[in-house]
C-alpha cells in the first residue's frame, strides 16, 4: 500500500498529515520547524511514502531541500491553481494538509516549479540588485527635489551620480538642507557600490553561458535583462508551449469571455513579476532602436489602445525569447517582425 503526505507550512511550525490509498489518516500532528524532528516523524513511513506535498509559501526552500536530500519525493503545491474543497463548515491546518495529500493521491495536484537549489542564490542576488536600484532612484529623486525646491538648481541623475560630495553640497546654501543632501548622497554612494559588486558577481557566473549570450541577440535585451530572464525563467523546457511562457511572463491578456462578450477578468498577477518587468523594459528599448519593431508598434497603435499595443511588443519579445532558449538559436528579426 502506498502512503501520501501533505504539509501545511507556516513560519514557525508545520502540520503534517499522512494518508493511505483509502484516505485513512495514518499520522497527523503539528510539529515545530525543525528538520531533524520532521525527519524523525517521517522515518517509519518512508519506504511506502509515494511523495510529500508542501504548500507553496514564502519559506519552503529549507524544508523541500532537506527532504529531497534524504530521498523524499517532494512536490510543491501551486496554491493559485489548486481547487478549494467545498462543503466543509470548518477548515483548519489539519484539513489543509489532508487536502494536499488527497489531491496528490488522486493525481490532480497542480504543481509549482521547484527552482534548482544550486542557482537559487544567484537569482536572489539579482532580485536584491533590483531592490538596490530602486533605492538608488529614491535617493536621486529626493536630492533632486530638495535642491530644486531650495536653490532652483536642476541636476540630472547622471550628474548627481558622478558628482563628488563637495561639489554637490556647493549647490545648497542652507546648512540644514546641506545635511539632508549629504545624508542622501552617502546612502547613494553605498548603494551604487553594492550594485556594482552584485552585478560583477552575477556576471562572473553567467558571462560564459551560451544561453546568456544568445539572449543578448534579442532586441531590447542587454546584460541586466538577459541576467533577469535567464535566472527567472529557469528550465525553459518546463513550459510545454510558447503560450505558457508568455502567460508566465504576464504578457497575455486576462479575460473571461462568454458569447463574444467580456464577463470579467481572471487573476492578472499569475506569473512572474520580474519577467514581466524585464520584457516591458525590453519593449521600451526595442521600439526606440529597431525600425522593424517601430513599424509593428505603429500598426498595433492604429488598432488598439496604446498600452495594449505596447504589451503586444513585449509579448512578441517573450515569444522570441522562448524559441531562442528552447531551440538554442540566435534571434532572427525576419521570423518575428518582418
Amino acid at each position: 500500500m502506498k502512503y501520501y503526505g501533505g504539509i501545511d507550512l507556516h513560519s514557525n511550525n508545520i502540520y503534517l498529515v499522512i494518508i493511505d490509498e483509502d484516505d485513512k489518516i495514518l499520522y497527523e500532528k503539528r510539529l515545530a520547524n525543525d528538520l531533524e524532528l520532521i525527519l524523525e516523524k517521517l522515518k517509519p513511513y518512508q519506504e511506502k511514502l509515494e511523495g510529500l506535498v508542501i504548500e507553496s509559501t514564502y519559506n519552503w526552500y529549507w524544508l523541500a531541500d532537506g527532504l529531497r536530500e534524504l530521498g523524499y519525493d517532494v512536490r510543491l503545491a501551486n496554491t493559485w491553481a489548486i481547487k478549494v474543497y467545498e462543503g466543509m463548515k470548518h477548515t483548519d491546518d489539519k484539513t489543509d494538509a489532508f487536502w494536499l495529500a488527497h489531491v496528490y493521491r488522486l493525481g490532480l495536484l497542480p504543481e509549482g516549479y521547484i527552482y534548482p537549489k544550486e542557482k537559487r542564490g544567484l537569482r536572489e542576488l539579482l532580485r536584491h540588485r533590483l531592490g538596490l536600484v530602486r533605492e538608488q532612484t529614491r535617493r536621486i529623486l529626493t536630492m533632486q527635489s530638495v535642491i530644486v525646491r531650495y536653490d532652483n538648481v536642476k541636476l540630472t541623475a547622471t550628474k548627481l551620480k558622478n558628482s563628488d560630495e563637495e561639489k554637490l553640497l556647493s549647490y545648497v546654501k542652507d546648512e540644514k538642507v546641506k545635511l539632508v543632501v549629504q545624508a542622501n548622497y552617502k546612502i547613494l554612494e553605498l548603494v551604487m557600490t553594492q550594485i556594482s559588486l552584485l552585478e560583477a558577481e552575477i556576471l562572473k557566473e553567467l558571462k560564459q553561458d551560451a544561453c546568456f549570450k544568445r539572449l543578448k541577440t534579442v532586441p531590447g535585451i542587454g546584460v541586466i535583462l538577459a541576467m533577469t530572464i535567464l535566472l527567472e525563467a529557469g528550465e525553459i523546457k518546463r513550459f510545454e508551449r510558447v503560450g505558457n511562457f508568455s502567460s508566465y511572463c504576464r504578457c497575455v491578456g486576462s479575460l473571461k469571455v462568454s458569447n463574444a462578450k467580456k464577463k470579467g477578468e481572471n487573476n492578472k498577477k499569475n506569473g512572474n513579476a520580474y519577467l514581466s518587468w524585464a520584457f516591458m523594459e525590453a519593449a521600451h528599448h526595442a521600439i526606440r532602436s529597431y525600425p522593424e519593431i517601430q513599424k509593428y508598434h505603429q500598426r498595433q497603435l492604429a488598432k488598439k489602445h496604446k498600452m495594449v499595443a505596447f504589451k503586444s511588443v513585449a509579448n512578441k519579445l517573450a515569444r522570441a525569447t522562448y524559441f531562442v532558449l528552447r531551440d538554442e538559436v540566435e534571434f532572427d528579426m525576419k521570423k518575428l517582425f518582418v
